[in-house]
């Protein structure tokens, strides 16, 4: 920027554009990042959701290798901005949303990163407590604690875990990106020798590759694919739909825009198909060797014997605060921090993160929600589905790229509209939501919302493409006169 923005209330040093000194990401930096978050345990269990809705093992990897090819556009559309002008996503919201209006995108994209963060570190506190109870013979804890449902030695681990995080949070961003880029290749490896070490168990790979889908003719399920297939395929996709949101705040790093769209390309949709077939393969060994298919690689590290079990777990340990930081810490940091500039640095916003995630009591949200991921997952893309159309046509269509940076840190600026608010884009972000909210609601809440008719359930099985296009649709729409103007100011300021 060539000069202090006008509002503190707008400005700090951590939502400030990146310099040329802190653009030091190459495309192997992206390329470590997604292989990092990619290889984790929820995401090694949503191959599992497939198998059990009926799929088989390849039309599971399929579908998750297709989503994520869906979602990658997003993340290198929106991902452009970050890196063209150095600013995270909290910031980029106020060109579409406005100054004040931009507040309401971020603060949705926090919570539900809150919410990750602590379901994360509840799955890292459980590793923890699995491996003592093998290193002792014996399970620890005791009685479940009155009014939080898990024992003394759950809490411990969990707060244990939580306090290791911590390091990460108070060390910043630079600390992630290294804890990324040198546990990557170390994930891979591990990848590979599960494999082989349930070869040598089973002599081969096990039945599940070979069971046809239920969808055949005379299956349980013949001639149903295609409704199970979509509401699958959004879920897969919102898996990722709060990184397709928040992903400018890694690629203001960037060096290059090469270097962004070649590492995420090569980072996302692959690696994510080969870790579903990773635990199709390792899932099917498990029928042979204990008699029932078990998801959980922590179930599975657990009945390792000798030093395969700590090392397994180990790694399972790094996997995970890996993925949480990145994932779930990153982007909520920046969004409190933008709430109040002058007050929440993104340091305080981590520590924000942190702490509504502790109070969310994680564990109870995985013990009282059956099938929290497709409810969840599906849910909060529908949520979010309708702010990624909103920006992306706003950069594009309606800016054509440009944008006077200068201007998204001033309170009475070009971004300002009416009092801070772009009433476009809350029309926008209504009309891509509420088609989803019938069906939403009968998904979380049957007793409560049994009626929802057929259509609005139908609607909702699409939830992540509808907002998307709907809200795109409106927002050009409605911003179409303003267009011409926004690439004129923008070309002509001074930044």
């Amino acid at each position: 920027m060539t000069q202090h923005p006008v509002s503190n209330e707008l400005w700090n040093h951590d939502l400030a554009p990146t310099s040329a000194a802190q653009r030091s990401w190459r495309w192997y930096h992206f390329a470590a990042l997604w292989v990092g978050m990619v290889i984790s345990i929820p995401a090694y269990m949503l191959a599992s959701s497939l198998i059990e809705s009926g799929m088989s093992a390849w039309q599971a990897v399929v579908t998750v290798f297709l989503a994520n090819v869906i979602v990658l556009l997003p993340m290198l559309l929106i991902g452009h901005a970050g890196t063209k002008f150095g600013i995270p996503y909290a910031v980029l919201a106020r060109a579409s949303f406005g100054t004040r209006g931009a507040r309401l995108p971020a603060l949705m994209r926090a919570i539900v990163a809150c919410g990750w963060y602590g379901i994360q570190t509840w799955f890292g506190g459980s590793m923890i407590y699995t491996l003592l109870g093998v290193l002792l013979g014996h399970p620890i804890g005791g009685d479940n604690l009155p009014g939080l449902g898990i024992n003394l030695g759950q809490l411990a681990c969990f707060l244990g875990f939580w306090a290791i995080q911590m390091y990460f949070v108070v060390h910043g961003m630079e600390s992630i990106r290294k804890l990324e880029t040198y546990t990557a290749p170390l994930k891979i490896a591990i990848c590979f020798l599960l494999l082989w070490w349930v070869y040598g168990k089973v002599g081969g790979f096990g039945p599940l590759l070979d069971q046809p889908s239920q969808f055949v003719e005379g299956g349980k399920k013949a001639g149903l694919f295609w409704s199970v297939f979509w509401p699958s395929l959004t879920a897969m996709i919102g898996y990722w739909a709060t990184l397709a949101l928040n992903i400018p705040d890694f690629t203001r790093f960037a060096k290059t825009q090469r270097d962004q769209v070649v590492g995420q390309s090569l980072g996302l949709p692959l690696p994510m198909a080969l870790l579903a077939a990773l635990a199709v393969t390792v899932t099917s060994a498990t029928i042979v060797l204990y008699g029932k298919a078990l998801w959980d690689p922590v179930d599975v590290a657990s009945r390792m014997t000798g030093v395969a079990v700590l090392v397994a777990l180990l790694i399972l340990l790094i996997d995970t605060a890996s993925v949480n930081l990145a994932a779930n810490l990153v982007g909520p940091a920046y969004d409190f921090s933008a709430l109040s500039p002058q007050r929440i640095s993104y340091r305080v916003g981590g520590y924000i993160t942190a702490g509504i995630a502790l109070a969310m009591m994680p564990w109870k949200i995985l013990e009282t929600t059956q099938n929290y991921i497709f409810i969840w997952l599906t849910g909060y893309s529908a949520l979010l589905g309708p702010i990624a159309g909103i920006m992306i046509i706003d950069y594009y269509f309606i800016r054509k790229t440009e944008l006077d940076v200068d201007q998204l840190y001033r309170d009475r600026g070009v971004y300002t509209y009416r009092g801070g608010w772009n009433v476009a884009a809350l029309v926008a972000f209504a009309a891509g939501v509420l088609p989803n909210l019938p069906g939403f609601l009968n998904a979380a809440l049957p007793d409560a919302f049994p009626d929802v008719g057929d259509t609005f359930k139908a609607i909702y099985t699409y939830a992540w493409f509808v907002g998307v296009v709907i809200a795109a649709v409106v927002y050009g729409l409605m911003m179409k006169g303003h267009a011409a103007q926004a690439v004129h100011r923008a070309a002509n300021s001074p930044t």
